[in-house]
């Protein structure tokens, strides 16, 4: 069952790459907020393990960017080498191109091996005729008016 975003907690995005697409979940505390998954275009598919992974963090990260843009995150791989991300020498203009995607965002890479990665691990390994979707809860919480209210009904002079 989806669960409701809690801006006050910390998101988590555990993200898998197959050699046919990628699959992506959006949880907070274990529970998931949203699923997706994607299959690769025909190029990616032919591109080493190392690309694929990269792209389904950025992609997942682009996907739900409204959820995590200023807000401190947490991805899950089951790419050991991407762990290191932040910290290796860029060789590769392809690196580049998915590093930039990733500025701006405030998050550390997590491993965490393919057993026990299953929800993302399945997204990845669905046929084209079954993925490319999306799987999201969300309602808006507006807080500013009840915020007023209580600082309204607290100062004398209102």
């Amino acid at each position: 069952m989806l669960t409701f975003p809690d801006f006050q907690l910390p998101f988590t995005v555990e993200t898998d790459a197959s050699g046919i697409g990628m699959g992506a979940v959006l949880s907070q505390r274990g529970h998931p907020i949203a699923y997706f998954s994607k299959p690769f275009p025909p190029k990616l598919r032919h591109s080493s393990a190392y690309v694929r992974e990269l792209f389904a963090v950025t992609t997942a990260v682009k996907k739900w960017c409204q959820y995590l843009l200023g807000h401190r995150f947490t991805i899950i791989t089951d790419h050991r080498s991407l762990k290191e991300l932040l910290t290796q020498v860029v060789q590769t203009p392809e690196q580049h191109t998915y590093l930039a995607r990733l500025m701006g965002y405030d998050f550390q890479i997590q491993f965490r091996s393919g057993a026990t990665n299953q929800a993302a691990d399945a997204l990845s390994r669905l046929s084209k005729e079954e993925s490319s979707f999306s799987l999201i809860l969300s309602v808006p919480c507006l807080t500013f008016m009840e915020e007023l209210r209580k600082q309204l009904a607290q100062n004398e002079t209102y």
